[in-house]
């Protein structure tokens, strides 16, 4: 069987590698020059000339990620080097805030709370209760529920440093605005899944070494499949017999297309809207109602924008790897990462906008004004600042996401699809993993 898979990213990779231990051909095409989506890696230069590797948004993976973990070993990565493992902590600049011990659950959540500096026994305490009815409640809610709902027993103070930040960084989303349903299953998953599900995992590498690259080589290195760079797939075709054509062509514009490939089977692994692109197309051809809806459901997707500062100063050096900062419209960074830390590019922060709305200049200042005043470090020159306006899709309560399964032959995977997770790289290579079952 010939598999076309459309995107590399980690959806993708993770659907290739998939399909090809099922023995299939495979054949992934990748409009960019780079595999990895929109977790990979770009090049920099720091202020005194050095070049740098950089990513194109700050990525944070967790201990629960158990399917993001077993692929990059599959693919031959030492998990243990690339990743610095981290206890869950939300901890700010002046030491106050939530920092897990190493227990098994739940007893470094209570151990946690109780030791939480900067929170009052009435905030330690209201979180406890809060936390025992979500589990006694299966850790479910309404459909409609937001997560400021779901957490409106909480006090001012845990809304402001625990709950607000945690919902952004793991939905990409405001709390008011964000499901409750799926930060439940979140914090389902990463709490209460076994010791080590909640430790944060920090990249040492870019992200494109972590997996993707790894996973074009393993392709190509078992079974000679191809991971074919700078082709964006044009059109889709179906073709007599049930089989697919694919039709390519230079990202180039004004590039002429390629004769079309037939296939058994395609994977659509890019993002939402160019997948709802090539249905739609579909769709007119055939006259298919289901490829219609397809494509209307996955086109009404909204999205969310992450900017990531990067930012230089000499001898700067945070108290941990990571830290969480107080937030504001004035104040828009949630988290700095110290890279000096993490891959030994000394004096090099990494400043989080999630949710982000604003001119990157703007952010900038912003963040350079953030810094000087929480973390005292007023020297800062901008390095590289990447804003990914499409970054994740909105995480909204009683959103209805599009399936796996498009049409006969022709399916899709991404952090967008059908499931119960946000728009995260477990989510992504979960879904790329499950959609070769399909074919």
């Amino acid at each position: 069987m010939k598999v076309a898979v459309v995107g590399a990213g980690w959806a993708g990779m993770a659907a290739a590698i998939a399909h090809a231990q099922a023995g299939r051909e495979v054949t992934v095409f990748e409009a960019a020059r780079t595999v990895g989506g929109r977790a990979r890696a770009v090049p920099a230069i720091l202020p005194q000339g050095a070049t740098v590797t950089l990513d194109n948004g700050q990525h944070i993976l967790i201990g629960a990620y158990a399917e993001s973990l077993r692929l990059m070993r599959l693919v031959g990565v030492d998990v243990d080097s690339a990743l610095l493992r981290l206890p869950l902590t939300l901890q700010f600049p002046d030491g106050q805030g939530l920092q897990l011990p190493d227990l098994p659950p739940p007893l470094d959540a209570l151990l946690g709370i109780a030791r939480a500096k900067g929170w009052s026994w009435r905030d330690k305490l209201t979180l406890l209760r809060t936390a025992t009815a979500w589990q006694l409640r299966g850790f479910r809610c309404a459909p409609q529920t937001s997560v400021a709902d779901l957490c409106a027993p909480l006090t001012p103070r845990l809304m402001a440093e625990f709950i607000d930040p945690l919902c952004v960084s793991a939905l990409n989303t405001p709390a008011h605005q964000a499901s409750g349903q799926v930060f439940l299953r979140v914090l389902q998953d990463s709490l209460f899944s076994g010791r080590g599900g909640s430790n944060l995992l920090l990249p040492r590498a870019d992200l494109g070494a972590l997996f993707p690259e790894p996973a074009a080589r393993w392709l190509q290195a078992h079974g000679g499949h191809q991971v074919i760079t700078g082709q964006r797939v044009q059109r889709l075709q179906p073709h007599p017999g049930g089989r697919w054509e694919v039709v390519c062509g230079s990202a180039q514009p004004g590039a002429a297309d390629s004769a079309p490939e037939a296939f058994d089977q395609v994977t659509l692994a890019c993002p939402s809207w160019e997948a709802s692109r090539l249905v739609a197309g579909v769709a007119g051809v055939a006259g298919l109602a289901d490829a219609s809806r397809w494509s209307n459901q996955a086109s009404a997707l909204r999205f969310e924008a992450i900017t990531t500062v990067y930012a230089y100063a000499p001898g700067a050096r945070l108290a941990q790897p990571m830290l969480a900062l107080r937030s504001s419209p004035e104040s828009p960074a949630q988290f700095v990462f110290d890279r000096g830390q993490l891959d030994g590019n000394h004096g090099l922060l990494a400043f989080v906008v999630s949710a982000s709305d604003g001119e990157r200049s703007h952010i900038e200042q912003q963040v350079r004004q953030q810094a000087a005043a929480q973390l005292g470090i007023s020297a800062l020159q901008p390095v590289q600042t990447v804003v990914e306006k499409r970054a994740t899709f909105a995480c909204t309560p009683g959103l209805e996401r599009p399936g796996m399964q498009v049409l006969p032959g022709l399916s899709a995977c991404g952090d967008y699809v059908d499931g119960p997770y946000p728009a995260t790289l477990e989510g992504a290579v979960l879904s790329g993993t499950a959609v070769a079952a399909l074919a």
